[in-house]
């Protein structure tokens, strides 16, 4: 169990001898109490109304595993983040590198054709099985791929990804159910289900990604592809990038597609759409089994997980600071 995840309001979290005992709320009838050994997580996600002890939360951290807090709109509200060791030499050396234009416009790119790769892979996987587009789609992605690579600067290829995208969703959105129709992203807030999932598993996929930044030793607000500003982690940002075709288009499809949401797991409010508390549970539940599941990668070489390839991102990515010839980033196979 890597994972812990708890959204039912009520919920208490408290620490026992060597395990985590989490109680439900008091409010149910029938009260339900579980307890899981703590050499068995690896990272407790909260939501906002779960209540945790500070002898819980002192424990988890001094195992090395970080707690991360989402509010009620499924949006990231920070996480508590065990201390490693220091690391100011590799921060010295992201420093220079992210400041440096060739350096930056380099693994930018890198990260921007790894992405439209992988979308146009997953429309390729999805074409062979249930074929809706015309060939001139693929072609135009394949096309956008190449420009990504030969662009002379970062708002140029920022523009390109931009293209990218749009003509992604418009070509995956034909593989949804007709009944939920998907017109154009929109984010704050989500304007229907498919993009309250959209953003949702984009949000799980940005805290993993920032965990994983913290624990390779980088300062998670110097990025490459997103800018640099306060108030936003630009680096997790740019490394989930590869990832989004493959974890959350692919899923939220798999999600909609299989019935496994349906409109009865979300609800309206504060002026969008979101997933209730019964839809963030079937969702995480397969979000857990797609980031664990193994595969053989073409691109590592190896068999591995996705979570592994989020987890290893940042540390891949802390070797090439000084030779960002070697940045590849996640290919789909």
């Amino acid at each position: 169990m890597p994972v812990v995840t708890l959204q039912t309001p009520g919920c208490r979290v408290t620490l026992t001898s060597e395990r985590l005992r989490i109680e439900g709320p008091e409010s149910n009838p029938t009260p339900q109490c579980t307890e899981i050994p703590l050499e068995e997580i690896e990272r407790l996600v909260l939501g906002e109304k779960i209540q945790i002890t500070s002898p819980a939360l002192r424990e988890l951290l001094r195992r090395g595993v970080p707690v991360c807090l989402f509010d009620g709109r499924s949006q990231l509200l920070g996480s508590f983040e065990p201390c490693g060791p220091a690391h100011a030499a590799a921060r010295l050396r992201q420093y220079r590198a992210v400041t440096d234009p060739a350096f930056a416009l380099a693994a930018a790119r890198r990260l921007v054709e790894s992405k439209i790769a992988n979308g146009r892979r997953l429309l390729q996987r999805l074409e062979a099985n249930h074929p809706r587009l015309d060939a001139a789609d693929l072609t135009r992605m394949t096309a956008l791929q190449t420009e990504a690579g030969c662009v002379k600067g970062l708002d140029e290829l920022r523009g390109v990804e931009g293209a990218a995208a749009n003509l992604f969703y418009q070509l995956w959105a034909a593989f949804l159910p007709a009944d939920f129709p998907f017109e154009r992203r929109s984010r704050r807030p989500p304007h229907n289900a498919v993009n309250a999932c959209l953003s949702y598993i984009a949000t799980l996929l940005y805290g993993e990604c920032l965990s994983a930044c913290h624990a390779a030793g980088l300062d998670p607000g110097l990025g490459c592809l997103h800018a640099v500003e306060d108030g936003r982690w630009a680096l997790p940002l740019d490394l989930m990038e590869p990832f989004r075709p493959v974890l959350v288009e692919s899923l939220t499809l798999r999600l909609f597609a299989w019935r496994v949401l349906t409109g009865e797991q979300f609800e309206q409010r504060d002026g969008g759409v979101f997933l209730n508390t019964e839809g963030r549970r079937r969702l995480w539940e397969h979000y857990e089994q797609r980031l664990n599941r193994e595969f053989f990668s073409e691109h590592a070489g190896c068999r591995t997980t996705l979570r592994t390839r989020i987890a290893q991102s940042p540390v891949h990515f802390k070797t090439c600071l000084e030779q960002p010839e070697l940045f590849s980033p996640f290919r789909l196979n």
